[in-house]
């Protein structure tokens, strides 16, 4: 499986599938219901507007098999963004073949190659350790760090 995936910028022709990737990740990671109109809202936004990030897609022949998002923080500790990668789904019978692996190697790759970029981030559930343990494997380190948020408007379900 692995040998017949190939890593492609996400374009708008990806959007659908991508965010039914989004709704997905989220059931399956925290039970939560995405609507599908605000997230398809969210991921061609995304991918009119570069200036806030862009999709990265996994590909086995025509079939995206996996995808993720990497949004930007400008970090002013270090004079350098810090690229987020956010929104990873690999379809269940992928996982654990090396999709995520070649997701994550090509954004290093992509980030090393830029003077502006120092450094590649990414939040997980704390339960999710099978997750962790990926992350770990890809020479990730876990912060001290933990997230708090004031969310305006929570588009979770409608």
């Amino acid at each position: 499986m692995e040998d017949g995936i190939t890593i492609r910028m996400g374009e708008m022709r990806d959007a659908d599938i991508v965010a039914e990737a989004n709704i997905a990740m989220a059931w399956e990671t925290e039970r939560k219901r995405l609507d599908p109109a605000v997230i398809g809202r969210g991921v061609q936004s995304l991918l009119n507007h570069p200036q806030y990030g862009f999709y990265v897609i996994a590909c086995d022949g025509q079939t995206i098999v996996g995808s993720l998002m990497v949004t930007f923080e400008w970090s002013d500790w270090r004079s350098g963004l810090i690229w987020w990668i956010q929104s990873l789904y690999v379809q269940p019978p992928y996982r654990r073949h090396g999709v995520f692996t070649k997701l994550y190697d090509f954004v290093r790759t992509q980030a090393s190659r830029r003077p502006d970029v120092c450094g590649i981030r990414l939040y997980v559930e704390q339960s999710n350790q099978v997750a962790k343990q990926a992350y770990g494997a890809m020479g990730m380190q876990e912060t001290s760090y933990r997230i708090y948020e004031d969310l305006f408007c929570d588009n979770v379900g409608g």
